[in-house]
């Protein structure tokens, strides 16, 4: 499967297949499913939605739509900014270069309610215990992280993280590193981050071919039911308070 390559040379994430287009739908889904928005349009242009490493900003894109929010896309990648701007356009919607754990914000007007993210926080696996405070200075009081992230757990995404031949072949960072529930759980904890849920969720590949995308969304749904079947689903999700 492509992917998209940094300037550095690593993977990070994939070519928009069909897959690629229904599973980031389906995260964005989920990310505004956990978000209190208001029912007034005026009120929800007043939120304000940052999503970490964005790349080239389809993520941010869809939540823009379906929120109607300020959402703002935050990458290290000029690169991928550049793209991000050049491709997607919407009211509220802005893409910028910006490293937030060595800045902090200038006021209170600076903070968001949210910060969201898909396959992000784990490129950070050895820095947490510093980056995850570095993010809640970002956030208003109350305000809420929601990320996708790869589970440890699942044989794929195992094999991948696990061994050192599949990881030069994935084209890994060489600190990322996939997340447990547990592992993630307690850092979110040691950040003083509360009201703090993690599970874990969809089969749906990036790669999957495009018959079979909802035959694997419906077994999906069915496996996430079962305990010891869900355990092994692709993502873990979580969310906390700050």
């Amino acid at each position: 499967m492509a992917s998209i390559i940094d300037e550095r040379g690593f993977n990070q994430g994939f070519k928009l297949t069909q897959a690629q287009l229904v599973r980031l739908r389906r995260r964005a889904e989920s990310i505004v499913a956990e978000m209190n928005l208001p029912a007034d349009g005026e009120a929800r242009r007043q939120i304000h939605i940052l999503e970490l490493g964005c790349g080239t900003g389809e993520l941010a894109y869809e939540l823009a739509k379906l929120t109607g929010a300020r959402v703002t896309g935050v990458d290290l990648s000029p690169q991928f900014i550049d793209q991000a701007a050049a491709k997607h356009s919407f009211p509220g919607l802005r893409f910028i270069v910006s490293d937030l754990s060595k800045e902090a914000p200038a006021s209170a007007q600076e903070k968001y309610d949210y910060i969201v993210g898909n396959g992000i926080l784990h490129h950070l696996y050895h820095h947490l215990d510093g980056f995850l405070p570095a993010l809640a200075r970002w956030l208003v009081p109350g305000g809420r992280l929601i990320f996708w992230e790869p589970n440890l757990h699942n044989p794929y995404i195992f094999l991948i993280f696990s061994f050192p031949l599949f990881r030069r072949l994935a084209r890994l960072e060489p600190d990322e590193m996939a997340f447990s529930r547990t592992f993630i759980c307690q850092k979110l904890v040691t950040a003083g981050f509360y009201d703090i849920e993690v599970d874990t969720r969809d089969f749906l590949l990036p790669n999957t071919p495009d018959f079979l995308i909802e035959t694997t969304i419906a077994s999906g749904r069915v496996a996430e039911k079962i305990p010891f079947l869900r355990s092994w689903a692709q993502s873990v999700f979580l969310r906390a308070k700050h």
